[in-house]
């Protein structure tokens, strides 16, 4: 999960500016050493390599930092393009990945999406970033120029996971000829209805976990495959992975929820028996945890819907899955 944008200046009307925009947009200000202070952060502090100097190295290293961590939401550089554009051309990865980068001049007045203006929302961000400034968005996506909504941009915007990145190209282009597309919204695992079909994938599955402790993360992966295979449903739609409360520290689900960029959620003994609902029930489980259930609970209890598919074992792991309430 993405955090807050960071945002990089190199003049002292740009770092003032910088400060002014942070206050708005909850972000972190990055520096040269002869302009910190008032909460603006030094970009020398951060390097791992001393001998880089103050110019294009040290500042492609700290946008490095912010692109391979997946650690911020946007980068922001009060610069000139050029300086953007080297800065993050060794780290570019991909569309689904990469964050979003804005550039803006140091009065404020231009303001250009430069890099993932849909999925990253760099696009919505210039837009703010101008209102702010009293500057011009410059966005230069087609969709956008011609008032026509991008369907990547609709995913992000609708919680949606993009399967086939690939066919965003396509139907952008075939919403743009006005000709049909065949965009398919569902969780489920079927086959394609139209020739090119982008599938988004809606957040609305959360997956009820219980498992023994020390068992593998391989272990746990591989049941988790299987199970949503068997329940038909596509893994892009999970939107939490839910357990009792004393699985926080589970290493295999940490680590399985810390791949996949899964939230992971867990109530308490208390909260698990309050739920409602027709759950199988294990005289050992009630032994061992105060609960006489916990994956079909936490499930429930977490996704605020219903059971999908009820508890299905594993060796050594017992997996659930819900369904939000009002997502069908």
């Amino acid at each position: 999960m993405r955090g807050a944008p960071v945002i990089a200046a190199f003049t002292r009307a740009g770092a003032a500016l910088a400060s002014r925009l942070a206050r708005d947009l909850g972000a972190r200000v990055f520096v040269p050493e002869r302009y910190a202070g008032e909460g603006r952060e030094v970009f020398s502090n951060l390097s791992l390599n001393p001998d880089l100097d103050s110019g294009s190295g040290m500042v492609g290293e700290w946008a490095g930092r912010w692109f391979d961590g997946g650690e911020t939401a946007a980068l922001v550089f009060v610069s000139a393009v050029g300086i953007a554009v080297r800065a993050i051309a060794p780290h570019l990865r991909g569309k689904t990945t990469d964050p979003a980068v804005v550039v803006l001049d140091d009065a404020g007045r231009n303001v250009i999406s430069l890099l993932s203006g849909h999925i990253g929302g760099g696009n919505a961000l210039a837009r703010r970033i101008a209102a702010l400034t009293g500057g011009r968005a410059v966005v230069t996506t087609a969709t956008d120029l011609h008032g026509i909504e991008a369907v990547d941009e609709w995913a992000v915007e609708n919680n949606c996971a993009i399967e086939n990145v690939s066919a965003v190209k396509e139907v952008s282009a075939a919403m743009l000829d006005a000709r049909p597309v065949g965009v398919a919204i569902t969780d489920e695992s079927v086959s394609p209805p139209w020739p090119v079909t982008l599938w988004l994938r809606p957040r609305v599955l959360t997956l009820g976990v219980g498992c023994k402790r020390g068992t593998a993360k391989e272990t746990l992966s591989a049941a988790v495959e299987d199970f949503l295979g068997g329940a038909g449903v596509s893994p892009l739609s999970l939107e939490a992975v839910a357990s009792i409360d004393r699985k926080r520290d589970e290493p295999a689900i940490v680590e399985f929820c810390r791949e996949r960029g899964l939230p992971f959620l867990t109530c308490s003994v208390e909260a698990l028996r309050g739920v409602d609902g027709p759950f199988s029930s294990s005289r050992k489980v009630l032994e061992v945890t105060g609960v006489d259930n916990v994956c079909e609970r936490a499930a429930v209890l977490v996704s605020g819907g219903a059971l999908l598919r009820s508890k299905t074992l594993y060796p050594g792991v017992a997996l659930a899955l819900a369904r939000r309430r009002g997502s069908r």
